[in-house]
């Protein structure tokens, strides 16, 4: 695990990511289902393991509810019954597998000061597809 930074959540990073849910058009919804096709294809062990030390550095450094509180506003964002128009048109497989992607990017995000470089680009790789901001020095793939 590395050094402690701040154990706090990066509150504008998460602000900025879910105001960028909020506008995220079909062509959004899309390319993060895309980027997590590719990235369960290739990367999937790499990611649940970076989940897996992400829960646990929230739950060792207190901040349980918190993140439950993050994602439960995120559920009601993209699949529950407030969620927004765009979600709810691309409700099925492309919508979950978008959904996935962004619980990956909060995920990475609430706990970046908690985990390793790597295992906070393996939570957001899916979703950096779409907001390039999450990993500025990676370039986003081209879609084929």
């Amino acid at each position: 695990m590395p050094a402690k930074r701040a154990s706090r959540p990066d509150k504008p990073a998460l602000d900025r990511l879910v105001a960028d849910l909020r506008v995220f058009d079909r062509d959004g919804i899309e390319r993060a289902a895309w980027a997590w096709d590719r990235h369960e294809r290739d990367h999937l062990p790499e990611y649940h393991d970076a989940e897996r030390v992400a829960l646990k550095a929230i739950e060792s450094a207190d901040l349980g509810p918190a993140w439950d509180e993050l994602r439960r506003s995120l559920f009601d964002m993209t699949e529950g019954r407030g969620a927004l128009v765009h979600w709810k048109t691309e409700h099925g497989d492309g919508g979950h597998k978008a959904e996935r992607a962004a619980f990956g990017a909060a995920l990475g995000l609430f706990a970046k000061a908690l985990i390793t470089s790597a295992q906070y680009a393996a939570l957001v790789a899916p979703m950096d597809e779409a907001l390039p901001w999450l990993l500025p020095d990676v370039p986003p793939a081209a879609r084929r």
